[in-house]
């Protein structure tokens, strides 16, 4: 039997009793839907991102749908359009575009495991039009070259943003440079809030669609509602057949606090994920996934890549060590099998990718006996 703690590759720390005091708030105040706290996290996230325009939803898969809705609306996308998109994302994603009628069309990745933008030039057409860039990891690998590709031929940038609540670019938080970017606040995420997201828009009449859209097209929400004075607060329109995509209060409660948090526990995974690197790097038959250079990584995940993954996966299971896999190629899922052979350092990626255990529980002991076992595994597997 093995007598050494587990060790999980996600968990979440909160400061519950702060968390419980706001839920309480809106427990007393009765009101715990959209509007109230949605509305103070909505401006908390501004201020701490550098975003003009944030709308706080279910999650960032609704965020992604809304953007794609919004932006097909407004440019007359037709039905099948393309949305050039990553392989080697959660398939969230790549279902987003799909739901809105479109095509995702994968471009393959690079050594930070983000799209490559020699790739996305190489499935650029005339039917093509908008770029999903997805920061795995909370990495922006070579962001700037799609922004500017995006710049240089009219597409919007999409940023999926699901990994990267703190990552700083060029010294400021990633997303305000992008025409939209969303961002995910799930359940073991680095602003975990059980589940949630946040869509932020470039321009404040996207925002606006945003509201209505998520929120069943009615122009009202119900907080306004309540609280607007005159004879007539009961009364609203429906000028969308919107969806019922807003964010509450209750989780709101739990974004607001962890907010205040989120730069000292990303700290700390920069710190754990450091530790790694100095650790694992001269490890033979395992490569650390590099973080791009101007990029100061929320470190939501630490990857490395070995061409024997399954066997270090289980080598470190039986130590009661357990990493994730983030994520499989989605072309291998029957959904996306034809473009199988568009992506294959993707297809390489998928098979030897490995998340090793992250998170601000961890202690600097905790990732010493992760590497103790990555290591002594290497030398076994390089003398065989």
């Amino acid at each position: 039997m093995n007598d050494n703690p587990s060790i999980q590759v996600l968990s979440p720390k909160f400061a519950i009793d702060e968390c419980l005091a706001e839920i309480r708030e809106c427990l007393e105040k009765g009101w715990t839907g959209m509007g109230f706290k949605t509305l103070e996290f909505e401006q908390k996230w501004n201020e701490y991102s550098g975003h003009y325009h944030s709308h706080f939803l279910a999650s960032n898969t609704a965020g992604l749908e809304l953007a794609l809705r919004i932006f097909g609306d407004h440019y007359q996308w037709e039905q099948g359009s393309e949305i050039i998109s990553t392989p080697f994302t959660f398939v969230s994603t790549n279902h987003a575009i799909l739901h809105q009628g479109f095509t995702p069309v994968f471009a393959d990745i690079d050594e930070t495991l983000c799209l490559n933008p020699d790739s996305i030039r190489e499935r650029i057409t005339e039917r093509t039009k908008a770029i999903m860039y997805v920061g795995i990891g909370g990495n922006t690998g070579r962001y700037a070259d799609v922004l500017e590709i995006g710049k240089e031929l009219g597409l919007p940038i999409i940023l999926d943003a699901a990994h990267m609540a703190g990552t700083r670019w060029h010294g400021k938080h990633v997303g305000p440079e992008a025409d939209v970017a969303v961002y995910s606040f799930q359940a073991v995420k680095n602003l975990p809030t059980a589940d949630s997201g946040m869509i932020c828009f470039k321009n404040s009449e996207f925002d606006a669609a945003a509201r209505k859209y998520s929120w069943l097209g009615i122009d009202k929400d119900t907080f306004n509602r309540t609280t607007v004075q005159g004879s007539y607060k009961w009364y609203y329109d429906v000028e969308v057949a919107g969806f019922k995509y807003h964010g509450n209060s209750i989780m709101a409660s739990l974004g607001l606090v962890g907010l205040k948090y989120l730069d000292e526990h990303n700290d700390i995974r920069r710190k754990l994920s450091n530790q790694y690197v100095e650790l694992l790097n001269d490890v033979p038959v395992i490569e650390l996934v590099p973080i791009a250079e101007d990029c100061e990584s929320s470190r939501h995940l630490c990857q490395i890549r070995t061409s024997h993954r399954n066997e270090l996966y289980s080598a470190l299971t039986e130590r009661n060590i357990f990493p994730g896999v983030h994520y499989r190629n989605n072309c291998e899922y029957t959904l996306y099998k034809d473009q199988f052979s568009k992506c294959p350092v993707a297809a390489t990626v998928s098979e030897e990718v490995l998340s090793l255990p992250l998170h601000v529980k961890l202690s600097a002991a905790d990732i010493e006996r992760v590497s103790n076992v990555i290591k002594a595994w290497a030398t076994q597997t390089v003398s065989q």
